[in-house]
């Protein structure tokens, strides 16, 4: 029987984690403050949590001054499709890792997630070139391809080691019922890992809506996401704090209430099968 921790104890670890917590995200307190200053006291030496100051006007100046609703149109489309891809691949490729492994499934797997090591901009030249010649620059469809094969990896490691704490005799008995391949992935092994494919999914598209370097090489203005908007502001006269910090809150704004409203999906997925 696990041994229960004491009062003194239980309120160490909490403060010990509502401090990490303060830390992580003090920076976004900090940037969602500087977006009601003006630029005076955004820039003010020492610089200054709080101000006398707050105004609205970097708000209403950065949606004057772009097409918000486009580029969140464009952040939406383009991470949910990059996930939905993602799914309809990796979804196969984990259950034939997890339920029908090779010798060298292992050395696969490894080597997926090594590319995730690589920095992107050393393959930058050859697959700018590549969607260039394919007409795929500065579209949707093209970030959704880039983003689904960036997060790949991810999403197959995720999802395998999900599928592995399914029993394989529950496979085994639906194809003994007369179940086809695609009726035991659709309608056996998705439904018993949910929770999971749900994790794997909020996760994604958090990591695609977040991407700054290939959405900013890849796109111009018709398909820039939200992350291009925030490097929109970023001009030759230099950094203009109070109304960057104010695009990149209305960037971020969406993902952290969907984060926020998912965490419980998201946290029981992350622990999906640690307990037996």
């Amino acid at each position: 029987m696990a041994r229960s921790l004491s009062p003194r104890r239980k309120m160490m670890m909490t403060l010990s984690a509502w401090t990490v917590a303060l830390i992580i995200f003090f920076p976004v307190l900090w940037m969602i403050l500087t977006s009601f200053k003006t630029e005076v006291s955004a820039v003010a030496s020492p610089p200054q949590l709080f101000t006398a100051d707050w105004t609205l006007d970097n708000y209403a100046e950065v949606w004057a001054r772009s097409d918000y609703p486009r580029f969140f149109w464009n952040s939406v489309v383009i991470s949910v499709g990059s996930t939905l891809l993602g799914l309809a691949i990796a979804i196969p490729a984990a259950w034939a890792m997890a339920f029908v492994p090779g010798k060298r499934t292992k050395d696969l797997l490894m080597w997926m997630l090594s590319t995730k090591m690589m920095p992107a901009v050393a393959v930058m030249i050859p697959i700018y070139l590549i969607f260039l010649r394919t007409g795929l620059i500065d579209t949707r469809i093209g970030l959704v391809i880039a983003l689904m094969l960036m997060n790949l990896p991810i999403i197959i490691w995720m999802l395998y080691t999900y599928f592995k704490e399914i029993p394989a005799e529950i496979l085994e008995a639906s194809r003994m019922d007369g179940a086809s391949l695609w009726g035991e992935i659709v309608y056996v092994l998705t439904p018993m890992a949910l929770p999971g494919i749900a994790s794997t999914c909020l996760l994604n598209i958090i990591l695609a809506w977040n991407e700054a370097f290939w959405t900013i090489v890849l796109t111009t203005t018709k398909a820039a996401p939200l992350s291009a908007f925030i490097a929109s502001f970023s001009a030759p006269q230099g950094l203009f704090y109070a109304k960057l910090s104010a695009a990149s809150a209305m960037a971020i704004m969406p993902i952290l209430i969907l984060g926020w409203f998912s965490q419980k999906q998201l946290v029981r997925g992350l622990t999906f099968g640690a307990v037996k």
